[in-house]
């Protein structure tokens, strides 16, 4: 039997709450809660996933142009910046810096041999060598001897001034290549991102095909009288550490449940949001029946939670291991419950809890932090202010006729890297739709 969980975290904030992903980074807004919060994402529909979907294509697609266009712009750019024939002030400058250096170099030479030949003059003097004639090579050689060293310091002054030119120039040729650098990025994100939804709605899909199939015990069923509470997990994580918390697994309803799951998932990105930095987490668990450290499995799922009595719960330590080389970001952790039973029932938890927390470098002090503390979020269609997924009270709004938060900067390439980290974002969620699930084989 399977239990379809087609949770689709960052998809369902992307299509439900725009302001919800971009809170996960800096990048997108001023500024973010302080204080962890928890936020409930409700199950994304097909025609959802479809949306998601349709977005990231257009994404990619508009990537892709703005990727050209900014290939073609370096080209330009470059050729203005080029020393030989440029016509950027910065290459007019460096040229005219590198020709006076050459200049000042040819002179001093030529001082130099000046020098050469008033000593030699002098040393070439005879005996019967008049006082006038004497006194006529030392005052040349004393005069060749100053105009060397006159030149010698000229040298010196267009030789830094050349390198500084020059150096100018290398910087401004840099910053074009980096800014298109960031087109790239943007473009690989979005393709990303791309495929991960294709993926996601593909397995949304498929799973909807087999749940109409008649499988034993139907479709799995919500279950809101199962949860998990976290306790214990900081605001903040600072690399090279790790942070043991655990989470309590409940089954407040009134029927027995065979074998109830856990479910845990962490994401992470650096401070500009464009960087996925899950590969330096570890997480771990530990249960009453499997008492040694485990690591998460591929599907995020812990399988040491066991049989559950109405109104009994468990409880899981878990331990979330930053290796030292983890960059500065941010991060968002997911929990949430299954079950299912011998006779082919099955569900959990609808929603997943969201928490935020910051990631600090190794070696920084983390400060004053924060257990998690539960809020309530409204729900779209509901009557709240507070859009689901925000921990503020202020809408932050997205789309044709939304804007983000100001970054400081409104260049065409600073938009592109916001929207390349977005994607970022929605990529790791997409992808986990399809981990989001647990396979069991019938005996």
């Amino acid at each position: 039997m399977k239990i379809r969980r087609v949770l689709a975290t960052a998809v369902a904030l992307a299509v439900t709450t725009p302001a919800a992903l971009l809170s996960v980074s800096p990048a997108y807004a001023d500024a973010k809660p302080t204080a962890q919060t928890q936020e409930k994402q409700s199950k994304p529909t097909i025609k959802e996933l479809e949306e998601a979907a349709a977005e990231a294509q257009k994404a990619y697609d508009k990537a892709v142009k703005a990727e050209a266009a900014g290939r073609i712009e370096l080209e330009k750019t470059l050729d203005d910046l080029s020393e030989v024939n440029g016509t950027h002030p910065l290459a007019v400058a460096s040229a005219a810096a590198r020709q006076t250096a050459e200049d000042a170099a040819a002179a001093k030479t030529t001082a130099d041999q000046a020098v050469t030949g008033a000593k030699a003059a002098l040393d070439a003097l005879t005996e019967d060598a008049t006082e006038e004639e004497r006194t006529a090579a030392e005052t040349a050689l004393s005069e060749a001897e100053a105009t060397a060293t006159a030149a010698a310091t000229a040298k010196t002054a267009a030789d830094t001034a050349a390198a500084e030119a020059r150096e100018k120039l290398d910087d401004a040729r840099v910053a074009a290549v980096r800014a298109y650098g960031v087109l790239q990025n943007a473009a690989e994100n979005a393709l990303a991102v791309k495929a991960a939804a294709d993926a996601a709605l593909a397995k949304a899909i498929k799973e909807a095909e087999e749940a109409g199939e008649g499988e034993e015990g139907g479709d799995c069923e919500p279950e809101l009288d199962l949860t998990s509470e976290v306790t214990g997990l900081p605001d903040k994580l600072v690399a090279g550490t790790s942070t043991d918390f655990s989470l309590r697994v409940t089954n407040g309803s009134d029927r027995h449940m065979d074998e109830v799951l856990a479910f845990v998932s962490v994401h992470a990105t650096d401070t500009s949001g464009l960087k996925d930095t899950e590969k330096f987490f570890r997480l771990q668990w530990s249960t009453k029946s499997a008492p040694k450290w485990q690591n998460a499995d591929p599907d995020n799922y812990i399988d040491g939670v066991g049989a559950l009595k109405p109104g009994a719960h468990a409880d899981v330590k878990l331990r979330l291991t930053l290796d030292k080389a983890t960059p500065a970001g941010n991060g968002v952790a997911f929990f949430a419950a299954d079950f299912f039973n011998e006779d082919g029932t099955c569900g959990g938890a609808p929603d997943l809890d969201m928490y935020e927390f910051d990631v600090k470098a190794a070696g920084s002090k983390p400060g004053k932090t924060e257990d998690a503390k539960p809020s309530k979020t409204t729900r779209p269609g509901n009557t709240g202010t507070t859009p689901q997924g925000s921990a503020s009270a202020t809408p932050v709004t997205t789309g044709t006729n939304g804007s983000l938060a100001a970054t400081g900067s409104s260049s065409a390439t600073t938009s592109i890297a916001l929207a390349g980290g977005a994607a970022v974002l929605l990529g790791a969620a997409a992808v986990f739709v399809v981990r989001r699930r647990k396979t069991g084989a019938d005996a």
